[in-house]
């Protein structure tokens, strides 16, 4: 096997052929005419979370059991929006490596992008509301807080042994996978941030929220222009993994959009009513988290969306008894192949 410091320039005229994967070499096909709109409306659409209306942000109105409730959810947020950017980085060196086209490559870039604000986002709210930077070395002050706290220890906890996973799922799968389960989360993300929006007080959230809604629908065009690029070609193995894969997102993403299963995240037994406690007190503090039952209805009209995508392409979709919603059973989700994203 040849090694970098092997000289060929001197045995050959020309270089031997390049070992794949590999981000070269370089080329600029482009075949998917929709990714130009797409990429066009990044770049017009672009936002800067430190220019939000903070200043309209009265933070000492609050009580600390609310200051701390509505800091929580943000920390929960950020186990999914926060991971997003080296999500989606790993996948922007995977299309280079695999040689996609380049305004797939740019769009990707513009998630990793996107997401990286998503995350200034999360940050911002967390250490305005708790005059820390970090919710896991913030001293709470308050008893709620205090289990707050050790909620959001078992949450980033959780996602540790995810993005380990995700190291190790990404190089084996095919693009059509990962998007896949991209789209999964954009469907999921446009359901929740629509509703934030609509049912919170504070013009600094709205307006993040607002921001943060556009910035997935773009996310789910990008997922859907590939998709039907590439679905009805897709072979019958692909096809079986990805059934498998969206019901590992649906487990996964149940963590912000619904409420953890239990027998799939490593939560201890007090962790809900925990969180419920603390989504009702923010709730009367004005900040739009939906319902127990919005949640349910929600969830589920995401999930029927997306099967009604995977549809025209013939995969099957799993049953997700949670929601009342029957399938292909998946009877087990090995947490060493989930792909989470959001």
């Amino acid at each position: 096997m040849a090694t970098h410091s092997d000289r060929f320039s001197d045995k050959m005229e020309f270089p031997p052929e390049i070992a794949q994967p590999n981000v070269y070499p370089l080329s600029w096909e482009n075949k998917t005419a929709k990714l130009q709109e797409v990429w066009e409306a990044a770049l017009r659409e672009n936002w800067d979370p430190e220019q939000l209306p903070w200043d309209t942000f009265d933070v000492e109105s609050y009580t600390w059991e609310e200051r701390e409730a509505i800091a929580y959810w943000w920390s929960l947020l950020s186990v999914f929006d926060a991971s997003a950017p080296p999500v989606f980085a790993e996948a922007l060196i995977k299309t280079y490596e695999v040689h996609e086209e380049d305004l797939v490559r740019r769009c990707f870039f513009s998630v990793t992008r996107d997401e990286q604000n998503h995350e200034i986002m999360c940050g911002l709210a967390i250490t305005k509301l708790l005059g820390h930077p970090d919710p896991v070395t913030y001293e709470p002050k308050t008893e709620l807080g205090k289990r707050l706290q050790k909620n959001v220890k078992w949450l980033y906890f959780n996602g540790s042994r995810y993005w380990t996973g995700y190291k190790k799922a990404v190089p084996k799968y095919d693009l059509a996978v990962l998007f896949s389960s991209f789209l999964m989360g954009e469907i999921a993300a446009a359901t929740i941030f629509k509703q934030m929006f609509d049912n919170s007080r504070e013009a600094v959230f709205k307006e993040g929220f607002k921001n943060i809604g556009r910035d997935e629908g773009r996310h789910m065009a990008i997922c859907m222009a590939v998709m039907e690029r590439d679905y009805p070609g897709l072979q019958a193995e692909t096809r079986a993994i990805v059934t498998k894969q969206i019901r590992a997102g649906y487990l996964f993403l149940s963590a912000v959009l619904f409420e953890p299963p239990m027998e799939f995240w490593d939560l201890p037994s007090d962790f809900i009513a925990n969180q419920r406690e603390a989504e009702e007190l923010a709730r009367e503090a004005g900040f739009g988290i939906p319902t127990y039952e919005m949640k349910l209805q929600n969830w589920k009209n995401a999930m029927l969306n997306l099967k009604g995508v995977l549809d025209r392409y013939n995969i099957p979709f799993p049953a997700i008894p949670e929601v009342g919603i029957s399938g292909q059973e998946v009877s087990e989700v090995d947490m060493a192949d989930i792909i989470p994203v959001f």
